[in-house]
């Protein structure tokens, strides 16, 4: 297909603010039983039935946490929604509405937030989440986007960061690591794009880990996975900003410390061999690397029949007495401290 070379570009103040809004939002259908009233009034309304709300919000800016100079829109958009989700499913709660607000500058045409919003649109609908409300406004630093989610649970299913006990198993979902290294990755390629503009990067072996970095998926299955099993999670965290700095959270606001096993950190193959090119070591990027949006959660030991063996679930380690630290346990058997070194947006 030729590439269109004079794509349709529509300014944003052809529409106005509420046209936007009313243009962006027209194809969101309301699926949720507590979604009353959506878009298109001074505030969404909800109606839980006497069930607790669970909200949070995340913030995403241009040149801080993406760069559209790899970061597809749709892409964008689906992320947006997905980072903001995965707060929501770490309290063991359901996500069940959404608000999206974004600033951008005059660069961005109507057709580019129409690809955002087709990212957005796409997540709603898999992840079974409405979006109700929002806003719309101009940016002189390009695009910067809000994200707050809502979701509900029973009192009695909702897990905070504080609860885990000594001698509670640690145990996380999925892989980690690949979306720090998919970083890695695109980083890279955008360096020699600018030496050589006609150069057209080989992605394929490093698919998984990029779209772990563009387009990562929250866990709601591992929340609904609990369930079934009867699990309920005595503490539990998002792997946002990495493993190590979610261990201390956990360990911090639950009171206890933390035996970490290096040969237990579930690695995809792809995170192995890309860490060998970069010459970086993988345990390193599992603990600092961050944007996971994996699971980390404790649970009795009891528990543990009903979650061996699930290919979903791994046990990295163990609480232990506050007293005796927080620990990584090497492959040489030798103990060593855990520091936070997860991602900092504030660090020059």
């Amino acid at each position: 297909m030729l590439e269109d070379k004079n794509p349709q570009r529509t300014a944003l103040e052809q529409l106005g603010e509420f046209g936007l809004i009313d243009h962006l939002t027209k194809n969101f259908e309301l699926k949720q039983p507590s979604s009353l009233l959506g878009v298109g009034d001074d505030a969404a309304v909800m109606d839980f039935k006497g069930q607790r709300t669970v909200v949070s919000t995340d913030m995403l800016v241009e040149g801080v946490h993406f760069d559209l100079s790899y970061m597809p829109l749709k892409h964008l958009g689906y992320k947006s929604i997905m980072v903001n989700l995965s707060d929501i499913y770490a309290m063991n709660a359901i996500a069940t509405q959404v608000t999206l607000s974004l600033a951008v500058s005059n660069r961005f045409p109507l057709e580019a937030l129409e690809e955002f919003y087709e990212g957005v649109a796409l997540a709603c609908k898999l992840y079974h989440v409405d979006l109700v409300g929002g806003d719309t406004t101009s940016s002189n630093k390009g695009m910067i986007i809000s994200v707050t989610s809502i979701g509900m649970a029973d009192a009695k299913d909702i897990v905070y960061r504080k609860g885990a006990k000594p001698n509670d198993l640690l145990v996380v979902s999925g892989d980690v690591g690949g979306a720090y290294l998919g970083l890695q990755v695109l980083e890279r390629e955008k360096e020699v794009f600018k030496v050589n503009p006609n150069n057209q990067p080989d992605l394929s072996p490093y698919s998984y880990i990029v779209e772990r970095q563009l387009k990562p998926e929250s866990r709601k299955d591992i929340v609904e996975l609990l369930q079934k099993v009867e699990v309920k999670p005595t503490s539990m965290i998002d792997i946002s900003d990495g493993l190590s700095s979610e261990i201390m959270h956990l360990c911090k606001r639950s009171d206890v410390g933390c035996n970490l096993f290096e040969d237990k950190i579930p690695l995809d193959p792809t995170v192995i061999s890309t860490c060998e090119e970069f010459q970086m070591d993988s345990t390193m990027v599992a603990l600092s690397g961050g944007e996971d949006y994996e699971l980390l959660f404790t649970i009795d030991q009891a528990d543990f029949p009903k979650i061996k063996g699930n290919p979903n679930l791994t046990v990295i380690g163990h609480m232990t007495e506050k007293s005796e630290g927080v620990h990584l346990i090497t492959r040489a058997n030798t103990k060593i401290p855990i520091t936070a070194q997860g991602w900092n947006s504030f660090k020059a």
